[in-house]
C-alpha cells in the first residue's frame, strides 16, 4: 500500500522514528478534547505528531485510545490505523482486539482473522472480548471450519460460559447452516438472553425449519419485534398467511418492518387484494412508509392490473421522495410495462439515473410482453452490459412471436460471447429447432445440457421430449423422459401425444394406464392426445371408452377440442353419420375444425352428398379459410364436376383467398432446405431434377402407375403425373437422397397432409433405395422402410 495515497504526509511517516526532545506536556484529558473535536485527516496527525513528539505515544492507555479513535473514524484508512498499532510499545489485549475490531469494521474479515493469529504467536492472552469479534469475522466469510477453530479456543480457554462469546458462536453456525450445531450451543449455555433466542430463531428461519422456528418462538421468555416480524417472514414463505396473521395481531408492538412483513406475505401467496387493503390501513394510520412496503404493493398492483392504484402509490412515492430509489423504479418499469402503459415504462427508464442491470431487462421484458420486439432488441443491442437473463429474455421474446429464425441467429450470437446457457434459454431454442426443422441444431442443444450437466426440469424435459417426438426420434425421447427425475402432466401428455403421432398407438396407450398408476393426474390435454391415439389407429370402441371416462372416472368435462377428436375418429372409421350425429348433440356450438374433420372424412369415404352440404356450410362459416375451398374442390372433382369447381376457383379470387402451397422443410449438413409444390428456384434444381428421373424410372419398373385423382384439375393425364411429381415432399426426399449420406435417416416436415400419391411414392423410395425416411405431416408421422409405413395406411 502506498501510503502518500492515504493522504500522510512524509513528515508524519517519520515521526515514529522521532525521540522525544521534551517533557509531556499532554494529558488523558487533553488527549481526549482534541480526539473528540478531530474532523479530518490533517487534524489527526497533528494529534498523533504531537504524542510522539511528547513520548505520550509510549503510555499504553494514551495509545490504546488513539488507536481506537483512528479505527472509528471514517476519514482514517486502516492501513493507517494498522501503522499505528505496529509501533506501539507493549501493546495490550484491548489493542489486539481494537485492531481487529477495525478489520471487521471495514470489511476486512480475513485481516481480523490474520491479526490473531499474530496475537497467539506474540503470546498476548485474548480475552472474553476477543472471540464475539473472530467469530464474528468468521460468520461474515462463511468460514464454518474458521469458527469450528476459535470455537475449540473459546473452550479451551474457559469462554464458552460468557453469553456474549456464545451468543455470536451461535450466529456464526447459523449463518453457516448448521443449526444443529448452534442448537446445541444454545441448549448448552448456562445463561441466554434475547439475543441468544432472537440469534437461535434466525439460524432456523434461514434455514427454512418452521417447525423448529416455532418450537424456539412459543418458548422465548420475552418475545420482541425482531422476533415477531422473522416468524411473518417465515410463515409467509411457508404459505401459512392466517398463521402469519396471528402472529402480526399478537404484537403488543408492531414497527413498520411488521407491516411490510405481512404485506409481503399476502403478495407472495397471491393474495395481492388483501396487500392492497393493508397497505391503505398502514397508510390510513399516517405510518411512515419506506421504499420495501411500496414495492411490495405495487407487485401486488401488476398481479391484478390495478394500474390506476399502482399510478396513486407511484404519486405517494413521489410525494414522500422515495420516488428515485432504483428498486422503485424498476418495479414501477414492470408494472407499467406488464399492464400495458409501455410509454410510461419508456418514459420512466428514459429520466433513470442511476438505472441497473434489472432496469434493462425489465424495459426488454416490457417491450417484448407488448410486441414491440424490433425496440426490444434495439435497447438490448445498446445495453452497457448484458447478463443472462437479458440474453433469456430476447431469445424468449424472438421464440414467442414466432420468428425462429432470430431465435436460432440470436442464439449462435450467445455461443460466440461464450455466455452460459441455462435451462430457460434453452427451452426457447430447442422450440425454435422443432419449429425449423433444424435437427442437428436441437441435437446439439441436448448434447450441450448433458456436457454441462444441466438440470433437466419437468419443463426442460418436456421440451426435449417433443422435439424428439416431432423428428420421429422415439427412442430418445424415451430415453429423456425415463432419465428425468421429476416428471410432470405435460411430459405425460407429450409423451403419450408423441407415441401417438409416430404410430406407436399401443406403447401410447399403454404409457396412459401407467401414468395414471404412478399417481399423475390425468388433464383436458391428456385426453386429447388419448383420443388422439386411438383417432390415428381407428379405435373406435376404445375411443368411445376414453371419451366417456372423461366424466365419469375424472370428473372432467369434454370441451371442443375433445368433440373433434371424436368427430374425426369416427369419420375415419367410415362412421360418418354417427359423426354428424354427435357434432348436432355437441353441448357448445361446434368449431370450424370439428366440421372441417367431417369434411375430410366424408372425401376420403366419397360421400360427396354429405361433403358437398358440410362443405358449403364451411365455406358460409369461414369464407377466407382456403382449406375447406379446397377440400370441396375435390369432392367435386371426384364427381367430375368442374363447373363447380372452376365456381369455387371463382369464389376463391373474388375473396382473394389464396390456397395455402405445399412446403416441406429438410435439413441436411445442418442447413434447413425449404421446398414449395413446384419449386425451381432451388441452388440444386438441377440435381433434384436428375434425381427425380431416377426415382421415376426405379418407380416405373416396380409397377408403379400415379394417382391422378389426387390432381384436382380438368387436365390430361400425362400433366397430372408431372403435377404429381413435383410435390413438395417428393423435391425434399429428391434433395435428401442426394445431399445426405446412407445410413442417416432422411427427415421431411410438411405443412399440409401428405397425399395417397406421395405416400405410395415414398414407400416404394424407401424400398428402392434402402433409405429410411421420416416424413411428417400435419396430423401424423410416418416412418417409411422397405417399402412399409408405420401409419399402416391409416391416416
Amino acid at each position: 500500500m502506498n501510503i502518500a495515497k492515504l493522504g500522510i504526509s512524509s513528515a508524519i511517516k517519520s515521526t515514529f522514528n522521532h525521540k522525544p526532545t521534551s517533557k509531556t506536556t499532554l494529558t488523558l484529558s487533553i488527549l481526549e478534547t482534541h480526539l473528540q473535536k478531530c474532523q479530518n485527516l490533517k487534524q489527526f496527525t497533528q494529534i498523533l505528531s504531537q504524542m510522539i513528539v511528547t513520548g505520550f505515544i509510549k503510555y499504553n492507555y494514551a495509545s490504546s485510545r488513539l488507536l481506537k479513535s483512528s479505527t472509528d473514524l471514517p476519514f482514517i484508512h486502516i492501513d493507517h490505523s494498522r501503522k499505528i498499532f505496529d509501533n506501539i510499545e507493549n501493546t495490550s489485549t484491548f489493542s489486539w482486539n481494537t485492531m481487529m475490531r477495525g478489520y471487521l469494521q471495514r470489511s476486512y474479515p480475513k485481516k481480523a482473522i490474520f491479526v490473531y493469529r499474530l496475537m497467539v504467536l506474540n503470546f498476548v492472552c485474548p480475552d472474553k472480548y476477543t472471540y464475539p469479534i473472530l467469530v464474528q469475522a468468521s460468520a461474515i466469510r462463511l468460514s464454518e471450519w474458521e469458527g469450528k477453530q476459535l470455537h475449540d479456543h473459546v473452550i479451551k480457554l474457559g469462554f464458552d460460559s460468557d453469553v456474549y462469546v456464545q451468543n455470536t458462536l451461535i450466529y456464526m453456525y447459523g449463518v453457516c447452516d448448521n443449526v444443529g450445531d448452534a442448537r446445541k450451543v444454545f441448549d448448552e449455555s448456562p445463561v441466554l438472553d434475547s439475543v441468544s433466542w432472537n440469534s437461535m430463531l434466525a439460524g432456523y428461519i434461514q434455514t427454512g425449519n418452521l417447525e423448529e422456528a416455532t418450537i424456539i418462538y412459543d418458548r422465548m421468555p420475552e418475545r420482541n419485534v425482531i422476533a415477531s416480524n422473522s416468524m411473518i417472514v417465515l410463515l409467509g414463505r411457508s404459505g401459512l398467511v392466517s398463521e402469519a396473521l396471528q402472529v402480526f395481531n399478537g404484537m403488543d408492538e408492531k414497527d413498520l418492518v411488521s407491516w411490510t412483513a405481512l404485506i409481503s406475505c399476502y403478495e407472495q401467496n397471491g393474495m395481492y387484494e388483501e396487500a392492497l387493503l393493508m397497505f391503505l390501513q398502514l397508510n390510513s394510520d399516517t405510518r411512515k412508509i419506506d421504499e420495501v412496503v411500496v414495492v411490495s404493493v405495487l407487485s401486488a398492483c401488476t398481479h391484478l392490473s390495478a394500474i390506476k392504484t399502482g399510478e396513486l402509490i407511484h404519486g405517494l412515492a413521489l410525494k414522500i421522495g422515495i420516488g428515485c430509489y432504483i428498486n422503485l423504479q424498476n418495479v414501477l418499469i414492470h408494472m407499467y410495462s406488464t399492464c400495458g402503459d409501455i410509454m410510461a415504462a419508456e418514459q420512466l427508464f428514459n429520466v433513470g439515473y442511476h438505472l441497473d442491470q434489472i432496469s434493462w431487462n425489465s424495459m426488454i421484458s416490457g417491450y417484448l410482453k407488448c410486441g414491440s420486439v424490433e425496440n426490444a432488441r434495439a435497447l438490448f443491442d445498446s445495453m452497457p452490459e448484458r447478463d443472462i437473463v437479458s440474453w433469456s429474455a430476447m431469445i424468449s421474446g424472438y421464440a414467442q412471436q414466432d420468428q425462429f429464425s432470430e431465435t436460432l441467429a440470436l442464439f449462435q450470437q450467445m455461443q460466440l460471447e461464450e455466455i452460459r446457457l441455462d435451462e430457460t434459454t434453452l427451452v426457447s431454442v430447442l422450440s425454435a429447432c422443432t419449429h425449423l426443422a433444424a435437427f442437428d441444431q436441437g441435437r446439439w442443444v441436448h448434447a450441450y445440457i448433458r456436457k454441462n450437466d444441466l438440470n433437466i426440469n419437468a419443463i426442460l424435459g418436456t421440451t426435449l421430449i417433443d422435439m424428439y417426438m416431432k423428428f420421429g426420434c422415439v427412442k430418445s425421447a424415451l430415453e429423456v423422459f425415463t432419465g428425468m427425475e421429476e416428471k410432470g402432466v405435460s411430459s405425460w401428455n407429450a409423451l403419450i401425444l408423441g407415441l401417438a403421432m409416430n404410430g406407436l398407438v399401443v406403447r401410447s396407450l399403454e404409457m396412459f394406464s401407467e401414468m395414471k398408476k404412478c399417481g399423475a393426474v390425468p388433464n383436458e390435454i391428456t385426453f386429447v392426445a388419448v383420443l388422439g391415439a386411438c383417432r390415428h389407429m381407428g379405435l373406435v370402441d376404445e375411443g368411445r371408452h376414453h371419451f366417456d371416462s372423461m366424466t365419469q372416472k375424472h370428473s372432467i368435462e369434454p370441451n371442443v377440442k375433445h368433440y373433434g377428436c371424436m368427430v374425426d375418429l369416427l369419420g375415419r372409421a367410415g362412421l360418418l353419420k354417427e359423426a354428424e350425429k354427435l357434432i348436432e348433440s355437441m353441448p357448445m356450438p361446434p368449431d370450424t375444425a370439428t366440421w372441417g374433420a367431417l369434411l375430410g372424412a366424408c372425401k376420403k369415404h366419397g360421400d360427396s352428398e354429405m361433403g358437398e352440404r358440410v362443405g358449403r356450410r364451411l365455406v358460409e362459416l369461414q369464407p377466407n379459410h382456403d382449406g375447406f375451398h379446397v377440400l370441396l374442390s375435390n369432392i367435386y372433382a371426384s364427381k367430375g364436376n368442374w363447373n363447380d369447381v372452376l365456381e369455387v376457383r371463382k369464389t376463391m379470387m373474388k375473396q382473394s383467398v389464396v390456397k395455402t402451397p405445399g412446403c416441406s422443410m429438410i435439413e441436411a449438413n445442418g442447413v434447413v432446405h425449404e421446398f414449395l409444390a413446384g419449386d425451381k428456384t432451388h441452388p440444386h434444381i438441377d440435381e433434384i431434377g436428375k434425381m427425380l428421373d431416377e426415382i421415376a424410372e426405379r418407380l416405373k419398373m416396380l409397377g408403379y402407375a400415379p394417382d391422378t385423382n389426387e390432381v384436382s384439375l380438368d387436365i390430361d393425364e400425362e400433366e397430372k403425373a408431372t403435377t404429381l411429381l413435383r410435390h413438395s415432399e417428393k423435391l425434399a426426399i429428391a434433395f435428401g437422397l442426394i445431399a445426405i449420406s446412407p445410413p442417416t435417416t432422411i427427415r421431411i416436415m410438411k405443412n399440409l397432409r401428405i397425399c395417397n400419391d406421395c405416400h405410395a411414392v415414398v414407400k416404394l423410395i424407401s424400398r428402392s433405395f434402402n433409405r429410411e425416411i421420416v416424413v411428417r405431416d400435419r396430423h401424423r408421422f410416418h416412418h417409411f422402410k422397405q417399402g412399409l409405413c408405420s401409419c399402416n395406411e391409416y391416416w
